[in-house]
């Protein structure tokens, strides 16, 4: 099954919260991937900016995206992202082309 929504989020790091903010959006992970709706939802960093931290997320449906986005992690988060950022989030809707394979292990 394709995800019907996929999203990449950038979040640039103010330099002094880094660490501070890395241990928040590590909270993110778990939380979000018990949720119905989740994919799969993977936190990376830039191998060029320790700073720039990017999520890869795929939802089921874009209601599923819409809940996450509402839930209790993120919904704390949101109004106080700018005292952890050096701008703005950037939240990119990207359509999956390929077929969505999960690897086994």
């Amino acid at each position: 099954m394709r995800p019907e929504r996929t999203i990449v989020a950038r979040l640039l790091a103010k330099p002094e919260k880094r660490d501070e903010l890395l241990e928040l959006l590590r909270g993110f992970v778990d939380q979000s991937r018990k949720e119905p709706g989740c994919v799969d939802y993977h936190l990376h960093v830039s191998d060029r900016d320790p700073n720039l931290f990017i999520f890869y997320e795929n939802w089921r449906t874009a209601k599923e995206l819409r809940e996450h986005q509402k839930s209790s992690a993120v919904a704390l988060f949101w109004p106080r992202r700018l005292g952890y950022l050096q701008k703005d989030v950037e939240l990119e809707a990207i359509t999956m082309l390929s077929e969505h394979h999960r690897i086994q292990s």
